[in-house]
């Protein structure tokens, strides 16, 4: 495993130091203050290197990134990073893809890292009925476990659903899951309303920004402030204007102003306000 030097951001990232700080008669440029949040994407599965994608996100005016862990050992790389660069949280855990391969084993390993402080959430886990990579018996069985970890270590619950909405919040009443973050949202609005009624925050990502995602714009339109967090799930889906690229965190802002388009809002009221809903929801990343 290659080892990179930290990427140290300013010590306080909504103020971060300037020239003028250091020495009040120098000239400089003005740059986005690191302020935005990208709360899922993947350091571990990108083309580019770690430390370049952490620092080209905060040049852009992204503070934190929460690297999300997709089965045991993504997960430990996901805690490596995060232990490796100021501003970059982790995940632990399985997702449906992989669920099968959730054991005694693999479930010791997550609650172990699941103590750490620098894990912030359970998961990725959910139900995913398109690719089915996991027999659908494995994927609610490893879904059920993910939601009693989250309980028990009162961290929030990184939920992937894909054409599974009503087993999932079948699932997550069951369980009685508090801390709920709906990655990627896909529902309709009628999933996105029980979502708000059950206190879940809703992420949205690059996808907000596609053509074909009427659906996916009216749940933003209709959600309550408070509930949106953003997200670039990268290196899958690019917005629109980067369609054919690897996706990175620095997009997290293209999808922030998607979401500031939709409910007329202007962008830097929307970096606001995703920025406290996903500190409320990952409060760890404070």
């Amino acid at each position: 495993m290659e080892t990179t030097d930290a990427v140290e951001p300013d010590p306080s990232p909504e103020a971060p130091a300037t020239a003028a700080a250091v020495n009040p008669h120098a000239v400089t440029e003005l740059r986005p203050q690191p302020h935005a949040v990208d709360t899922h994407c993947h350091l571990f599965l990108m083309e580019a290197q770690a430390a370049d994608a952490v620092a080209a996100a905060r040049r852009e005016g992204v503070a934190r990134l929460l690297c999300v862990g997709i089965d045991v050992e993504s997960s430990q790389r996901s805690l490596d990073l995060a232990e490796s660069f100021r501003g970059v949280f982790a995940t632990a855990g399985m997702h449906p893809h992989t669920a099968s391969d959730l054991d005694a084993g693999a479930g010791a390993r997550i609650e172990e890292m699941l103590a750490h402080p620098l894990v912030v959430g359970v998961g990725e886990t959910g139900l995913d009925y398109y690719r089915r990579l996991s027999p659908v018996e494995d994927q609610r069985r490893a879904f059920r476990a993910h939601v009693a970890l989250s309980r028990e270590t009162d961290k929030p619950l990184v939920v992937h659903v894909r054409d599974a909405w009503e087993d999932a919040l079948a699932d997550l009443q069951a369980e009685r899951a508090e801390r709920v973050v709906l990655h990627c949202f896909t529902g309709d609005l009628s999933v996105a309303h029980e979502a708000a009624a059950r206190g879940y925050h809703v992420s949205f990502a690059g996808n907000v920004t596609y053509p074909n995602a009427t659906r996916i714009r009216d749940a933003v339109a209709a959600l309550p402030s408070d509930r949106i967090v953003a997200e670039t799930d990268s290196p899958f889906l690019p917005p629109q204007s980067m369609r054919g690229s690897s996706n990175v965190p620095e997009n997290v802002m293209a999808v922030i102003a998607a979401l500031a388009e939709v409910r007329s809002l202007d962008v830097h009221e929307m970096v606001a306000a995703t920025t406290e809903n996903a500190l409320a929801a990952f409060p760890l990343m404070r």
